[in-house]
């Protein structure tokens, strides 16, 4: 298998190509610090996933945005601090400002050149226009969870963006799914036979930070540490 053998990338976001963990980091700073327990970044990140997760479980359709505020809650209660619902509300806008990975445009605008190139993701269409402005390429698509209904790591979301990529002539086999997480990407990727990339920007810490642990460890056909070390890979195939 290589990377030339496929027409189209299709990404997760938030982890991958914006820096989530760095923006999440940065909006529960001021909740960290009042709970006064010298949280570390990754203790912080795990109890996110918690909460996230549990919450995407029993509120499937609650867009992105108005989610977090509910996260942002839930790990005030855990740390015993009071919070306003202003503040909760904060939260939930902050993901316009996280921030990409550094090497993720410069990428992107290469990689546009030689794939279709197509969002999935448990964002919210709003929040996710704010991030789009930060990688500097239109997608040829762009499915969300807002849009689905329902949240990765369910099959629903997978078999959403198949029917649609078939619309537009992309199949099955001709897709390659880049993401960051093994939780929300890889494991349902293997469930529905799509071959995957692992861009493991985690590579160098401990831990899954701020997604869950899998329950196994999935297949993925190709694994690089960063964005621009897949884009070398697929130079170096073109020059052999």
């Amino acid at each position: 298998m290589r990377l030339t053998d496929f027409k189209a990338l299709t990404f997760d976001c938030y982890g991958t190509l914006i820096d989530w963990e760095s923006g999440m980091i940065e909006g529960l700073k001021p909740l960290a610090d009042r709970a006064g327990r010298g949280l570390s970044r990754n203790a912080i990140l795990e109890a996110h996933a918690r909460h996230e997760s549990s919450q995407q479980k029993w509120t499937p359709g609650k867009r992105y945005r108005d989610l977090l505020p509910i996260v942002y809650r839930r790990l005030a209660e855990e740390w015993g601090v009071v919070v306003t619902q202003e503040e909760c509300t904060a939260y939930g806008q902050s993901v316009k400002n996280w921030p990409a990975f550094a090497d993720s445009a410069q990428a992107l605008r290469y990689l546009k050149q030689h794939y279709k190139l197509v969002i999935l993701s448990n964002v919210d269409n709003e929040s996710f226009s704010f991030s789009n402005g930060k990688l500097g390429v239109d997608f040829d698509a762009v499915y969300t969870a807002e849009d689905i209904g329902s949240y990765k790591p369910s099959d629903r979301n997978f078999e959403y963006m198949l029917e649609k990529l078939r619309t537009i002539g992309i199949g099955k086999e001709q897709i390659l799914h880049t993401a960051e997480s093994l939780f929300h990407d890889h494991v349902p990727a293997n469930r529905l036979g799509l071959a995957s990339c692992w861009i493991h920007r985690r590579h160098a810490d401990e831990g899954f930070g701020a997604t869950m642990q899998p329950d196994a460890v999935p297949e993925v056909g190709f694994r690089f540490d960063s964005m621009a070390a897949l884009v070398a890979a697929h130079r170096e195939e073109l020059r052999g």
